[in-house]
């Protein structure tokens, strides 16, 4: 997808200009004004700030900005989309003094791209380390706690979004702040992406990799060095986890009134039928593949199911969503057309059963060009709070393309993975100063140490 960037213009820029009104003019037109990715077009940009960043206050400001992803919705309502987010975070950058990119990745919905440059620039020679944090999450409906109402309670900040995963976007974000007050001695050059669209598509995380060839982006003069993703990993470094595809299956009947059932073809009683053939699948094939020894099994699911109209009208229509999760060394694809070819001979059904194109594919993360970086970021965190391992995750995650497009890609964050999309959804902050405190150690000691 091509990228295009929004210029931002920073707070030092505008001082400059003599006229208040005019600088509210160049306010807007840094929000909508879209041109050519060359150098030439970059108004300068101001040194860092020293400014203190209270992770805590950050996430309570986050959570209270719904961002809710809309999963394919065509309906628009309110808490749907990253707008909010993105403003927020646009302008928290800029106080900071760092220059912030913007790349559309669906309409309303941007990436958000902050620089801190290092001390040697990439393109001599200098690291370059992407921070990654998605800025949408699950909805909120049906959760026990309010969902954009921050609350702790027990040492645990309440919320949706606060686990998965603006508590690891505020850790970064503090991390980035302490950097640009500090500017230790080798310090790379760090960008942080704010991604759209995790948790439907990993659309955002598609997007961004383009960056890193086509040049329109000054954050990205060439490939990041080393990238680390943030998610819900109890304080460890995640070096492999599984891939996911995704699909909709439907079965076709023929309505009626309810009257004359003969008359119609119930699609439901067509789907029962594959959905039993689903499970003895799973049961007589998935259950006996080998686990992999960092990621677990391969995973079926059907997640949801639609059907009919009403109780008195025949169904003419029935549909599904199967999803499968493969570990590292498997084919999703592979995978999936075993399944269909079971469900051909095992419940077949008139009209045949109709499979769509699978509408998200992301791979596994293979650990082979992972695991040093990964014991690396372990390490940092058992010097900074004793504990910390390199291990696998069953999840999957904006990392897988990242490492797919040549950068080696760890996962790490503050709070559990059990606790991510639950109604009563929180985050320890013991574990939120923990990870500000295990990122700074890494990126000052052990990226750099051991990048060169």
């Amino acid at each position: 997808m091509p990228s295009r960037l929004c210029l931002s213009i920073t707070p030092e820029n505008l001082e400059m200009e003599p006229s208040i009104m005019l600088r509210h003019n160049l306010l807007d037109l840094a929000k909508n004004l879209v041109l050519p990715p060359s150098r030439k077009n970059m108004l300068p940009h101001s040194q860092p700030k020293k400014m203190e960043i209270d992770p805590v206050g950050i996430l309570r400001e986050l959570v209270a900005l719904p961002s809710v992803n809309p999963m394919g919705c065509a309906e628009d309502k309110p808490y749907f989309g990253e707008a909010r987010v993105t403003a927020y975070l646009e302008k928290l950058f800029r106080d900071l003094g760092l220059q912030t990119f913007r790349q559309s990745v669906a309409p309303g919905r941007d990436n958000l791209i902050a620089l801190l440059e290092g001390e040697t620039p990439p393109a001599e020679g200098g690291t370059l380390l992407l921070f990654d944090a998605h800025q949408d999450t699950v909805s909120g409906a049906g959760m026990a706690v309010e969902p954009w109402t921050p609350t702790i309670r027990d040492g645990k900040l309440f919320g949706r979004g606060s686990c998965d995963v603006k508590g690891g976007m505020a850790a970064m974000i503090a991390v980035l702040g302490r950097l640009a007050a500090e500017r230790p001695r080798g310090m790379p050059s760090v960008v942080m992406a704010c991604t759209a669209d995790e948790e439907y598509l990993l659309s955002g995380a598609a997007a961004l990799t383009a960056l890193w060839t086509d040049g329109s982006c000054p954050a990205f003069p060439r490939r990041p060095d080393a990238a680390v993703v943030a998610e819900p990993t109890n304080l460890d470094a995640i070096a492999a986890h599984r891939g996911v595809i995704r699909w909709r299956c439907a079965t076709l009947g023929r309505a009626a009134h309810i009257s004359q059932p003969h008359r119609g073809g119930n699609a439901i009683y067509k789907m029962a039928g594959v959905l039993a053939a689903i499970e003895r699948y799973e049961r007589e094939v998935f259950s006996r593949l080998p686990a992999h020894p960092l990621c677990g099994p391969n995973a079926l699911n059907v997640g949801t199911i639609a059907g009919g109209t009403c109780a008195n009208i025949v169904p003419d229509r029935c549909g599904i969503e199967i999803e499968i999760r493969v570990p590292p060394g498997e084919d999703a694809e592979a995978r999936r057309r075993d399944l269909l070819g079971y469900l051909t001979r095992e419940a077949a059904t008139e009209p045949p059963a109709l499979h769509d194109p699978p509408y998200m594919h992301a791979p596994p993360l293979p650990d082979d060009a992972n695991r040093a970086l990964a014991e690396r970021l372990a390490a940092a965190a058992r010097e900074a709070v004793g504990r910390g391992q390199c291990r696998g995750a069953a999840f999957a995650t904006d990392a897988a393309l990242f490492a797919r497009a040549g950068t080696p890609s760890v996962v790490f964050g503050p709070g559990f993975i059990e606790q991510a999309h639950t109604a009563d959804e929180w985050l320890p902050l013991d574990q939120l100063h923990q990870a500000v405190t295990i990122l700074d150690r890494f990126v000052r000691t052990y990226l750099v140490s051991g990048m060169k």
